[in-house]
């Protein structure tokens, strides 16, 4: 498998994982926006707290360009950046696009 399909599966697979650690009593559920062809990965969370607040909102986007990982947004505690690292993802082929360009360079992450 070439690298840019197994960074697909990775990045699939751990959105999937992630998606599934709701309860299925959870009124806020997790859905999973995949645009395969652009290269685009969401895992977006919606629903009702308390039958009175709304709950929208992307927890966790992620976009492939070029040859690289750009991780767009990441509001979870466990970082998708760490998680694709452990799978075997060299840190040189992600970059954590929600920091400016000037910080990325003080990251382990890619620049750019």
């Amino acid at each position: 498998m070439d690298k840019i399909n197994l960074y697909r599966q990775f990045i699939q697979e751990s959105l999937i994982k992630r998606a599934k650690l709701r309860s299925i009593n959870d009124p806020v559920q997790s859905q999973l926006a995949f645009d395969r062809e652009g290269d685009h990965y969401q895992l977006i969370n919606l629903g009702w707290k308390n039958n009175n607040t709304r709950i929208y909102g992307c927890a966790i986007h992620v976009d492939i360009i070029g040859d690289k990982i750009w991780v767009q947004h990441d509001g979870t505690e466990d970082a998708i950046a760490d998680e694709l690292v452990a799978k075997g993802v060299p840190s040189k082929d992600i970059v954590l696009a929600y920091h400016s360009p000037y910080l990325r360079q003080y990251t382990e992450f890619a620049v750019g």
